[in-house]
């Protein structure tokens, strides 16, 4: 089962990755962010309000869920979900094709991997805190290093700060939405209730802040016509499901560092084969590549526990 969580988890960063330069390109083709997001969420909500329609079981996810929150079984803030997805999305089309996709993962991948260290230490919902490993601490410093080494040539070049930062905020973010997606999935008994819990609440707050944007600033002047464009919300849904039904075998931490494997191959070989205009692809997107990978390695390999008595 452990195998099998981990080759899922790397599976949904390919998914994650392919989604962030989809998301991009659409952002950089309008030249709104925003309309972008709000776009991709939008094609993914209705994929899924549709399944919603045909499959019972996902239906009477959604009645479970809304008891609960009633009955205060579970926290009704478990439900926002879609909140921090939204957050995702918007970094994706705001700053993906500035960074370029490989980049772009190793930010959010930093964040990422401190919230799923932080969230696995003390428990969430109904999941117990897990046991901190002298591996799993090891490959999560490794990956912030890994980090710093990516985005080291950017400081003090043309890419603004803010681009940086917005990426890493989300990340922090994924793994939040991560954690209670797989509470809400356990209620549930079904990843298509909080995959579609998800699309409904982030596309609500998309649609506004889209509103807001284009009565500023107004309408792009054309849309692009590559259908291609427009799935970002499709394969945003199918990893949102996976992850609900992954996470309670991998924990959090794991799923993040395997994913991030998926993320940041995946992204790497995006930027190399279908490269972006005018972005600059340097070698140390490469070299914090190769680390992260080698954290992930050190992070899944079994070592003795550390007790809380040395202060962890």
């Amino acid at each position: 089962m452990l195998v099998a969580g981990v080759l899922g988890s790397v599976a949904i960063g390919v998914l994650i990755a392919i989604q962030s330069r989809i998301n991009g390109e659409l952002g950089r083709a309008l030249g709104d962010g925003y309309l972008a997001a709000s776009l991709s969420f939008g094609s993914g909500f209705i994929v899924v309000a549709i399944a919603m329609v045909f499959w019972r079981p996902g239906r009477r996810g959604l009645a479970a869920v809304m008891t609960a929150v009633k009955t205060r079984a579970i926290p009704a803030w478990f439900i926002c979900g879609g909140a921090l997805g939204a957050l995702f999305v918007l970094s994706q089309g705001l700053t993906g094709a500035v960074l370029g996709v490989a980049l772009f993962t190793i930010a959010v991948v930093c964040g990422q991997t401190v919230s799923g260290l932080l969230i696995d230490r003390r428990g969430i919902g109904i999941t117990p805190p897990k046991p901190l490993t002298i591996t799993r601490l090891l490959g999560a410093v490794l990956a912030l290093v890994a980090v710093g080494w990516a985005v080291s040539p950017h400081f003090g070049g043309d890419v603004p700060l803010w681009m940086l930062a917005l990426p890493l905020i989300a990340g922090l973010g994924v793994g939040l939405q991560q954690a209670i997606n797989g509470q809400v999935k356990l209620r549930a008994a079904s990843a298509l209730t909080p995959t579609f819990l998800n699309f409904l609440i982030g596309g609500a707050l998309l649609l506004v802040a889209a509103a807001i944007h284009v009565g500023i600033v107004g309408w792009p002047a054309s849309f692009p016509s590559n259908p291609l464009l427009y799935i970002g919300g499709l394969v945003g849904g199918v990893f949102v499901a996976a992850t609900a039904m992954v996470v309670r075998i991998t924990g959090l931490l794991l799923l993040g560092l395997a994913s991030t494997a998926g993320q940041l191959v995946t992204s790497l070989v995006l930027d190399v084969v279908l490269p972006i205009p005018g972005h600059v692809f340097a070698f140390a997107t490469v070299g914090g590549t190769a680390l992260t990978l080698v954290a992930v390695l050190v992070a899944a390999t079994p070592s003795r526990r550390i007790s809380r008595e040395r202060g962890l």
